[in-house]
């Protein structure tokens, strides 16, 4: 392969020096991918209006072809930030206002794209901000079919849309995993879950292995429910926290198990993080699928 950086009179955005991540990456055979350092881009869905797509303009690659809103990543970027900071940059989508779901990445060895598939959490108009867009739309999701697609996006887009319904939620007993290392977690219980909280925490922000899940794809960013009992109910509340923590009214074991039950009835991939025998037979017969402390990335 070879990088190629873009000509002198070639259009681009926004106003203002390129850069390191805005050039052309060319195979051997010819082949142009646009983002030295690969390229990201964000599939906001919105239950009500379906999905956010732009409409290229006619000089872009692969012009007057419909896809979603992204571009070259920066060196260092995450595909998260990525995806967020060209969003915002071609559609003025408020990084506020969607929740990421999952990342899919397209790997063509030398060259990657990963979709940020997020949900919107907050209603939001699109808003062309830049010359690479000639229309922003929400489409049905039975209606992108009936655009003329940009031939990557119409590779992804069966996958993806796939993945539309499928919404993962961990549950942790936190006295389980707590207990699970000899730490002197007993002098201070709520200490020790604290401590499990901002692990987790960093866990919510990072993403999940899709591998762990079982699920496709490539990272997931799962609800994650923390079950807390006993003395460690008196851990303080996290500020903006993407954990939710759940404080046991009664046995832990039983509001683990009406956790699982309400997120399994409103159609969710329930994975329950437990050592307990008895209460790994309870989730289980819900549907929810059942590891041990140690299936927690560290």
């Amino acid at each position: 392969m070879t990088i190629v950086p873009p000509a002198p009179g070639e259009p681009r955005r926004p106003d203002g020096p390129r850069d390191p991540g805005d050039a052309w990456v060319v195979a051997d055979d010819g082949t142009r991918y646009w983002g030295r350092f690969g390229a990201a881009g964000l599939l906001a869905f919105d239950p009500d209006r379906g999905i956010l797509l732009q409409h290229r303009v006619s000089w872009s690659h692969h012009g007057d072809t419909w896809a979603l809103p992204g571009g070259a990543r920066h060196e260092h970027e995450s595909a998260c930030d990525a995806a967020l900071r060209e969003s915002a940059e071609e559609a003025g989508v408020p990084a506020s206002a969607v929740r990421p779901r999952l990342i899919s990445v397209h790997d063509a060895a030398i060259w990657t794209y990963s979709t940020l598939v997020a949900d919107v959490i907050a209603p939001f108009e699109p808003v062309i901000s830049d010359p690479e867009s000639r229309e922003l739309a929400w489409v049905p999701i039975d209606g992108v079919d009936a655009h003329p697609l940009h031939p990557g996006f119409a590779a992804a887009w069966p996958l993806l849309r796939s993945l539309l319904t499928v919404r993962p939620a961990i549950i942790v007993d936190a006295a389980n995993v707590v207990g699970s290392v000899p730490d002197g977690w007993w002098r201070d219980r709520a200490g020790a879950t604290s401590r499990l909280v901002e692990r987790l925490t960093l866990l919510a922000i990072d993403g999940v292995d899709a591998a762990l899940l079982d699920l496709p794809g490539d990272v997931w960013f799962p609800e994650i429910v923390v079950i807390v009992e006993g003395q460690a109910r008196d851990i303080a509340d996290a500020v903006e926290s993407p954990v939710r923590v759940v404080r046991a009214r009664g046995a832990g074991d039983d509001e683990i198990v009406a956790e699982a039950r309400a997120l399994r009835d409103a159609g969710r991939a329930v994975t329950v993080v437990t050592s307990d025998r008895e209460l790994r037979v309870r989730v289980e017969t819900l549907g929810a699928k059942v590891h041990g402390p140690r299936w927690l990335p560290a």
